[in-house]
């Protein structure tokens, strides 16, 4: 009987947030919701030119719209419960809701779909001769269909295993949205086994993705330094520029929540930081690679000629 009414049933979390002064909150509301906007409008736009710019039907900007689309959803899952919230005296989540962690399964296809770009670049670099054959329109099905499969099943795994377990300390996430680590401190039982399986199944993630891209980038670097042009190299490490400063914002985001000690920061520095790579950077994957790249700064161009004499 004892271990029945410990073992209440949670049918809903509250969350935390990020802060109860009504001045912060505004500024909050009005920042978030200027990042959402501008989110949309740069990964759909993004998304549109390279659907409608046939200059732009190459495998790099295939997986960038897909990158693009990603960015949308993940930013989405997030962004609008999150400004519901911030005037919100009690911020509810349904259980089910919570459980349905598609936050977790966008990061994954994220990093997968960067290693796949990664992939894209050193075959562009290393066997330009070759590219347009090694880089067929089946392999690129593959190299996006594989991020979303390997996303949606590592993902479920642990997320499956850790809404199985007794919900009975608490039910107030200090947090703005459902992140595994502090809701496995609401469980009241042995949660050593499901810790393990987060950094298992999340670590094999990372780092099948990031030696992808590290192994990738070491060829592609050896390329680039075997051209004896200053012009030559410069172009060629310049169609890898944008995707290096988007895996360096997300990788370095990422490494700094999941992998530096947790004991040296606070719960609070870690909200800080998932708003970092939760709001801002889906919005700025587009400015990167549209502020950084010639080609979509040129379509950009073709696009407003097109519109302005249409």
């Amino acid at each position: 009987p004892a271990t029945q009414v410990n073992q209440t049933l949670v049918t809903e979390f509250l969350f935390v947030g990020l802060t109860n002064c009504f001045q912060h909150q505004v500024v909050l509301f009005v920042m978030f919701l200027l990042v959402y906007l501008v989110t949309l409008l740069g990964n759909v736009g993004m998304i549109t030119l390279i659907w409608m710019d046939s200059r732009l039907h190459t495998p790099m900007y295939f997986f960038l719209s897909h990158l693009s689309f990603v960015d949308v959803c993940s930013s989405s899952v997030i962004g609008p419960k999150m400004l519901t919230d911030i005037f919100v005296k009690k911020k509810v989540i349904s259980f089910l809701g919570c459980a349905q962690w598609f936050f977790g399964f966008f990061v994954a296809i994220e990093c997968l779909l960067l290693a796949s770009m990664a992939y894209d670049r050193y075959v562009a670099i290393c066997n330009p001769l070759l590219y347009s054959v090694a880089m067929s329109q089946r392999l690129c099905v593959q190299l996006v269909v594989g991020p979303y499969t390997i996303g949606f099943l590592s993902t479920m795994t642990h997320t499956t295993a850790a809404f199985r377990l007794p919900f009975c300390r608490s039910n107030i996430i200090n947090h703005f949205f459902c992140d595994m680590s502090p809701l496995l401190s609401l469980v009241c039982a042995d949660t050593r086994i499901n810790k393990l399986l987060v950094f298992i199944v999340a670590g094999a993630v990372l780092v099948v993705s990031s030696l992808t891209i590290i192994i990738s980038y070491f060829y592609i670097l050896t390329a680039i330094l075997r051209i004896r042009s200053g012009d030559g190299r410069r172009k060629a490490f310049s169609t890898c520029s944008s995707h290096l400063t988007a895996v360096s914002i997300l990788y370095g985001t990422l490494f700094f929540i999941y992998v530096r000690p947790g004991a040296i920061f606070s719960l609070d520095i870690n909200k800080v930081v998932s708003v970092f790579y939760t709001a801002v950077i889906p919005m700025l994957n587009p400015l990167i690679y549209s502020l950084r790249n010639k080609e979509v700064k040129a379509a950009m161009c073709r696009t407003i000629v097109r519109g302005s004499f249409a």
